[in-house]
């Protein structure tokens, strides 16, 4: 059966103490079967990976190296933990670090991309959940509030595959609780996004989103950041890959407007330490994910809200008109339809 086993992490921060454990823990295979599935299942659906930075600063690269050590033997697994544990406890240097177990995990027959490969896990329980635990106290049941681990979701967790590519060593992560996500993607794990077409999806709407958002937004208003949005998902949509100027003649009417694009795409690239590819092809699975995350709602002093649809890019501009009524001193918005539904 797996390796597993339960340390605690502090916060170097506020001088904390990790605590650890010596031993992993002996399961019966339907408390593993269970504990298994809720440790896996968030990777059950990414759509990107990321690879080592390969540092030349061996304190840089202790995830890799930890890593290494484990998949060439698994006597020394305890002692390896420990030192993972340490490791994330040395980058807790601000307040906001939160304290939690800390599962390590060996596993054994990982599928990943119709392979079957060993996989070390690492996972952070930084909240934990209210229970009520039922009790007998001579012949009465009593109930008493305790506090355990929820098996909904992990607040952060990675996946270091035994198999690599041409970029290097394959590792997966997520994370709920991303207040902090330099501490755990930057920091303890040391990784970047894989250099392939999923991650390149991924920068290049994560631009547009940001342009909007900054740029779109603040100049011309939110009914024009839909109008955007909604024409970036669509040509996402309907071509398998993406030109760079072609994409900005279709969606920007005004050259000023293609100006400021090529402006913040550059300091977005510098931003975030991304190339934002020219040509590429589409990850539908990114498309797909990223686009449920677009924010188009208009949301009026009113108390009224309009919200448009990301996949219908003709909508917005067929159907809303914006205006000021003189009388009245307000902007507004007319809705044309046909009927309601």
């Amino acid at each position: 059966m797996p390796k597993v086993i339960i340390h605690k992490v502090a916060n170097k921060f506020n001088s904390g103490k990790n605590a650890y454990s010596d031993e992993t823990i002996r399961f019966d295979q339907e408390s593993y079967d269970t504990m298994k599935n809720f440790l896996l299942k968030p990777f059950s659906n990414l759509t990107q990976s990321y690879r080592f930075l390969r540092n030349e600063d061996v304190n840089l690269d202790e995830m890799n190296s930890i890593s290494s050590q484990v998949f060439s033997s698994e006597d020394f697994f305890v002692e390896n933990s420990k030192a993972i544990v340490e490791h994330l406890y040395q980058q807790s240097n601000s307040a906001q670090i939160k304290r939690g177990d800390v599962l390590v995990v060996f596993f054994e027959g990982i599928e990943y991309k119709d392979i079957l490969t060993e996989a070390i896990g690492v996972f952070k329980i930084e909240n934990k959940a209210n229970f009520f635990q039922t009790y007998q106290e001579d012949k009465n049941f009593d109930v008493a509030l305790v506090q355990g681990i929820s098996t909904n979701k992990i607040d952060k967790g990675c996946l270091i595959l035994n198999t690599s590519d041409t970029e290097g060593t394959v590792v997966l992560s997520v994370d709920n609780n991303n207040y902090d996500a330099q501490y755990w993607i930057k920091n303890f794990l040391s990784v970047k996004l894989a250099d392939d077409y999923n991650s390149h999806t991924f920068n290049y709407l994560q631009l547009c989103k940001e342009f909007s958002e900054e740029v779109v937004k603040p100049e011309l208003g939110m009914h024009q950041k839909g109008n955007f949005l909604a024409n970036t998902v669509d040509y996402f949509k309907e071509n398998e890959s993406i030109d760079y100027a072609d994409f900005k003649d279709e969606v920007f009417e005004e050259d000023n407007h293609k100006e400021k694009f090529d402006e913040y795409k550059k300091h977005f690239e510098t931003l975030n330490d991304v190339l934002i590819r020219n040509n590429f092809d589409v990850s539908s699975s990114v498309l797909k994910k990223e686009k449920a995350k677009l924010k188009t709602e208009i949301k009026l002093d009113t108390n009224i809200n309009i919200k448009l649809d990301v996949d219908a890019p003709e909508a917005a501009s067929e159907y809303l008109d914006r205006g000021y009524d003189e009388e009245k001193k307000m902007k507004f918005y007319k809705v044309y339809f046909n009927e309601e539904k």
